[in-house]
């Protein structure tokens, strides 16, 4: 146990968030995700949902502000909005203030998280839930 750590980021977690590097990428996704098969470095949050997982990485991890969007999410098809989607921008402009957040269509969202750092497989029950942070410089 560490002091100042949220109790549902694991050490696994943390480790990868520690690693990572400014302009590093990583995925939290829902449980409907193709994590496995990514062939990406995973880590398991099983039980854990996108919002609370989301909150405690911004506690720990800064967005990169050299970017237009250090955020992004996937596309949902029709034009209604995900309803977590609002519960994602509550979040991130409480914990990092006012940042642009970009919508990548379903394939192509798939193809960049291919190329993140990691991704953090949840078991997030609403769809269209995977975001994408673009981790900041630490000062």
């Amino acid at each position: 146990m560490l002091n100042g750590i949220p109790k549902n980021v694991s050490p696994d977690l943390l480790k990868v968030l520690m690693e990572m590097g400014h302009g590093d990428e990583i995925v939290i996704t829902d449980g409907n995700y193709p994590a496995t098969s990514s062939g990406n470095l995973l880590v398991r949050c099983i039980g854990l949902g996108v919002p609370e997982l989301l909150e405690s990485i911004l506690t720990l991890m800064p967005l990169d502000d050299y970017v237009e969007s250090p955020v992004a999410m996937m596309e949902a098809p029709g034009s209604e909005e995900p309803p977590i989607w609002a519960t994602y921008r509550k979040i991130i402009a409480e914990k990092c203030g006012d940042v642009r957040i970009s919508h990548i269509e379903h394939d192509a969202f798939i193809e960049r998280a291919r190329r993140t750092y990691a991704i953090v497989a949840t078991s997030e029950e609403a769809t269209y839930a995977n975001i994408l942070l673009r981790k900041g410089v630490v000062s």
